[in-house]
């Protein structure tokens, strides 16, 4: 198995624990941060994984293919819990904490304010969300590769 896949299947495990931690409150600040020290983490094991002498530029790579690997994981189990949770939330109760002069804002432009609850919602802010995280997923996993490679050629 190649070092890359390897260390992305790993870090994908690392982030759904992670995923799952953020569902208990006040923990889910200190998961997201943890999230984005994992991606640097999963790029520097799969530089790790790789056979010396490790050239930062294909650790770099690698470090981006692992996160991406990871990322892509870690944000199909979010969507997942995203949908759920839009779905199992009372529609009155959402729409009741966006303030009254909002609503109005939304309704003269024709926007539809039940448009965001439901599990449509939690499907459109997960895709969004996934594909967000995905970008900084092989961003940090580069760098986090590139850093090992450079640090420990050997």
């Amino acid at each position: 198995m190649s070092p890359w896949l390897k260390a992305g299947l790993i870090g994908g495990a690392v982030l759904v624990v992670l995923n799952l931690m953020g569902l208990i409150p006040c923990v889910g600040l200190v998961t997201c941060l943890l999230g984005l020290v994992a991606y640097v983490g999963i790029g520097a094991l799969a530089a790790y994984w790789m056979p010396p002498v490790r050239a930062v530029g294909d650790a770099a790579g690698q470090g981006a293919l692992a996160a991406l690997v990871a990322g892509a994981i870690g944000g199909v189990v979010n969507l997942v819990v995203m949908t759920v949770q839009t779905a199992a939330m009372d529609p009155a109760a959402l729409l009741s904490q966006i303030p009254p002069e909002t609503l109005d804002q939304m309704r003269e432009l024709g926007m539809d304010p039940s448009m965001f609850v439901g599990a449509q919602s939690g499907v459109v802010a997960g895709s969004v969300c996934c594909l967000g995280g995905l970008v900084f997923a092989v961003i940090l996993g580069a760098i986090g590769g590139a850093i090992f490679a450079g640090l420990k050629p050997d």
